[in-house]
């Protein structure tokens, strides 16, 4: 693939390791957690529940901070900070000797993690308007790249030990600070930065430039309501697989894995393509039409071999994103663009909180009422309700599809 600036590549390293050193310690961590807490598989699941409402919780704070100092200081800077801490915070796991430095080093990921606002800063650096939802994309396929990866990686080095995983994990993160650190240019020039204000390092004031262009709310609502309704993949597939289809965990992977190959297709291939034919808005409502169908379907599949047709069609709601993405980064000035997507950092990370409580919930409910795809319906709903706020709420406002 050939890439319009040389900075885009390293960046893009930078999501892909990020997800790798997530999948890559999934296989081990269960054992690790049943280790150092001295306690049974099912205590320990809740015990990893609660790390990752921690390591949501501070990439949620995170996010803003990130892509404020991004806007001061240049991107560049921020990606070679968060990725050397990413390094140490691995080998920290790796040596951890209790139950407490593990959720230490999960708070320090969710921290280092929120490394998404700086990476889609630099590339709406480097971006024509017109091509940038095409190349947030990119992000969603290097995503799918470290989900199918990492975890088959840290199920290979799993017979090495528990700890091996995290120790590959802080390898690929210094190599990868390494790279930031001789090769990656910096995108934002002096001039176009501006001061750190700890007023716009939250939350609310990362999207306070775009309340003023005008229309955000509705996208900003949208996009809050998908990212939880597709939280109901990695909060409930596992259980749900095993539940409604009587899969093994190999089967489950196998499954995972055509997630994240047909996310890669996707993103690579169709969304520049799909916006540029549809446009943003368009772009979006068609995805989130295709998301909502698939939640709708896989809740009532009663073999595998329906949800891998599904899973290859569902891959188009991965057009979503990049297409609201691309419709707020075009909203707000160069300066203000790594406060924009430190907030989409935080919706993400609210997302992380709340969908997995949500969807773990809806699933138990309705497996005990024999209707275990219960969560999916939901998660269909949401979908639902995602694309009638950008539809009336943008698109109907504006004319788009007249």
């Amino acid at each position: 693939m050939r890439f319009h600036h040389r900075a885009v590549p390293i960046a893009l390293a930078a999501v892909l390791i990020d997800t790798i050193g997530f999948g890559i310690i999934l296989p081990v961590l269960p054992s690790l957690i049943v280790h150092l807490a001295h306690v049974g598989l099912p205590d320990a699941t809740r015990i990893g529940g609660y790390m990752l409402i921690a390591f949501a919780t501070a990439q949620f704070f995170a996010g803003p901070v990130l892509g404020n100092l991004g806007d001061r200081f240049g991107r560049r800077a921020v990606l070679l900070a968060a990725m050397t801490a990413f390094a140490a915070d691995y080998a920290l796991m790796a040596v951890a000797p209790t139950i407490g430095w593990l959720f230490l080093g999960r708070i320090i990921a969710g921290i280092t993690g929120a490394t998404y606002g700086p990476v889609n800063a630099v590339l709406a650096d480097v971006t024509p308007p017109d091509k940038r939802g095409a190349t947030f994309g990119l992000v969603g396929a290097a995503f799918g790249a470290g989900f199918i990866i990492g975890p088959a990686i840290g199920g290979l080095l799993s017979t090495l030990g528990p700890r091996a995983p995290f120790i590959a994990a802080a390898c690929l993160a210094l190599a990868n600070a390494a790279t930031i650190a001789l090769v990656m240019p910096e995108t934002l020039p002096p001039e176009r930065r501006r001061r750190f204000d700890w007023k716009q390092a939250n939350v609310f004031g990362a999207f306070a430039p775009l309340f003023h262009a005008g229309g955000a709310t509705p996208l900003l609502i949208a996009t809050l309501i998908w990212q939880i309704a597709h939280m109901v993949y990695p909060a409930t597939w596992a259980f749900y697989a095993e539940i409604a289809l009587g899969w093994n965990g190999r089967q489950v992977g196998w499954s995972l894995a055509a997630v994240g190959g047909a996310m890669m297709i996707v993103q690579i291939f169709l969304t520049g393509r799909a916006i540029k034919r549809f446009g943003e808005e368009r772009t979006a409502l068609i995805g989130l039409a295709i998301g909502a169908a698939e939640f709708a379907l896989i809740a009532f599949a009663t073999n595998g071999w329906q949800v891998y047709p599904l899973i290859l069609i569902g891959a188009l709601a991965g057009l979503v994103f990049p297409s609201i993405n691309a419709i707020l980064a075009n909203r707000v000035d160069a300066s203000h663009q790594g406060a924009l997507q430190g907030g989409m950092a935080s919706l993400s990370s609210i997302a992380a909180i709340v969908g997995p409580l949500v969807m773990t919930q809806s699933l138990a409910f309705g497996a005990d009422r024999g209707l275990p795809g219960a969560a999916f319906l939901l998660a269909a709903a949401l979908a639902a309700v995602a694309l009638a706020t950008i539809w009336f709420g943008v698109v109907r406002r504006k004319g788009v599809l007249a």
